[in-house]
């Protein structure tokens, strides 16, 4: 301990008398600090009275003002979004994405941001306050999720690498950019697996900018030299008790695995996900790698079940998703290289599948040429020859799919683009479940999110023609998807008979 004594040793000694009596004996060697904290009058932790308001979820503690006292709302927050509205939609052709079908002339009635009522009542049962829309036989199909996105991949760079050196301040800066990108193409909730903040996350709740509904795995987490890992062979400048890299987090051994773990989960991760196998953007691993050993991934999936949550994996190869099955993983990204036998494994084992397609075939065109280094281009043009194959496998084997993109930098372009190449191997209806119904079981949000259903939460797209006929219309949405509600709220409107509703209307000078 220093000779020199706090500031204030009043706030660094609160508590009883007896309590500090004992600090000061077991610190009977240091005089100078024990005279001066003998000089001050200690005081106790103030005490609540009267009903404090609620705190934030997954938010750092903090004082909050009684709410009889407290500042209103709309002065601490001033983005915060005007009331919502009510609306009825009438001559809806409802997109059932549990069963597969389209019930029509339905009647859709939104409040508060909840789906009120699905059924064939009429306009003049609505109420004087609902706004009445004629879908005129549009097509209303719940919101789509997307499963592996990373938004702190912000474009402005040409290349990977230039993206992955990217100072984090200006990747901040470009965040609000891209998620408002993304929910405008219809995607109402994503599955950020590597790179998203609490702090952004809380920022589109808050409605401080538009974006989609986040569930966040904060940072992933990789072995030295793991598909995490952006250092190149030549780099020898040590990651010391999990360092970061890129949109990861280093670990090393259990004890390393289990701190990294209550880490991310203390600092807003919904779950965790984990590096099990080589990847196409890394620098030094191969394809074929398996990595972290049985006991790392084990104490990693043992802190999220103690959390109540789950492990998700990046895994191309049979052997790497065993691996990473085997120790207690219920989740697999990617998953180019899987066999019959391991896609079986998976569907016993309830295990999930999110394929990447789009990112590969982004990554492998001219249109995006250079984007690669040479090696990286290599390793993916192998997995992009494994795609479609895969998805027939898993399909074919009852594993549920989920539907992910995994786009870096200007790739966050193609983001649609993903339903166009899946139908290539699976139906329209698979294509479309696995971004909606499937993907909302996998975030155990199947009771609110992924259908148009009362009592879901009304995240909701207004489309020109049927996804299930031809889910690849899906992959522009500049032409036909004609509006995106998100939380009740119209976000993105193309239809000149609903106006978006996210912003208060000024008032205007005579």
């Amino acid at each position: 301990m220093a000779d020199s004594a706090p500031a204030n040793c009043s706030d660094a000694l609160i508590g009883h008398g007896n309590t500090v009596r004992l600090l000061f004996n077991s610190l009977h060697s240091n005089a100078p600090f024990i005279q001066h904290c003998q000089s001050m009058t200690l005081r106790k932790a103030p005490a609540l009275a009267g009903p404090a308001m609620e705190l934030p979820r997954r938010t750092s503690p903090r004082w909050t003002a009684d709410a009889e006292d407290a500042i209103p709302e709309k002065l601490i927050k001033p983005w915060k979004l005007p009331r919502h509205n009510t609306y009825l939609f009438i001559n809806a052709n409802v997109v059932d994405t549990a069963k597969g079908l389209v019930i029509k002339n339905t009647t859709v009635k939104i409040s508060n941001g909840l789906i009120e009522s699905v059924g064939q009542s009429s306009a003049d049962s609505s109420g004087n306050d609902a706004i009445v829309v004629d879908l005129q036989g549009k097509y209303l199909s719940p919101g789509l999720i997307d499963c592996h996105v990373h938004v702190s991949s912000v474009p402005g760079e040409a290349g990977l690498n230039g993206g992955f050196n990217m100072d984090a301040t200006v990747s901040h800066l470009r965040q609000s950019f891209v998620c408002g990108r993304i929910l405008s193409k219809g995607f109402t909730t994503v599955r950020d697996t590597g790179g998203a903040t609490l702090a952004l996350k809380e920022a589109i709740q808050d409605g401080v900018f538009p974006g989609p509904r986040l569930f966040i795995a904060n940072q992933a987490l990789s072995q030295t030299g793991g598909h995490g890992d952006r250092r190149g062979a030549h780099d020898h400048s040590g990651l010391c008790c999990g360092g970061t890299a890129g949109l990861s987090n280093v670990v090393d051994g259990v004890p390393e695995c289990i701190r990294a773990t209550r880490e991310q989960l203390r600092t807003g991760a919904d779950f965790i996900k984990i590096m099990v196998g080589g990847g196409v953007a890394s620098p030094t691993d191969r394809i074929e790698n398996t990595q972290f050993t049985a006991d790392e991934i084990k104490a990693i999936s043992e802190v999220a079940r103690s959390y109540g949550t789950w492990v998700t994996a990046h895994a191309y190869t049979p052997r790497a998703i065993r691996h990473a099955v085997e120790n207690g993983v219920t989740g697999i990204e990617h998953g180019n290289f899987i066999d019959k036998e391991t896609a079986e494994f998976m569907a016993e084992n309830a295990v999930w599948l999110t394929p990447t397609l789009v990112t590969y075939d982004a990554m492998g065109s001219d249109k995006y040429k250079g984007f690669l280094p040479p090696e990286n281009q290599r390793k993916n043009q192998e997995v992009l020859e494994r795609g479609l194959e895969s998805l027939k496998i898993a399909a074919t084997a009852g594993v549920t799919i989920c539907h992910g993109s995994d786009l870096l930098g200007p790739l966050q372009a193609e983001q649609s683009r993903e339903f166009g190449i899946r139908q290539q191997a699976l139906s329209n209806q698979q294509v479309l479940q696995s971004a909606t119904v499937n993907a909302a079981r996998m975030l155990r949000q199947e009771d609110v999110l992924g259908q148009v259903k009362e009592k879901f939460v009304a995240d909701l797209l207004i489309l020109n023609g049927n996804p299930l006929d031809d889910v690849s219309i899906l992959d522009e949405p500049e032409k036909n998807v004609l509006a995106v509600i998100k939380d009740g709220r119209v976000y993105t409107s193309r239809w000149s008979k609903l106006p978006e509703d996210v912003k208060e209307p000024p008032r205007m000078i005579e």
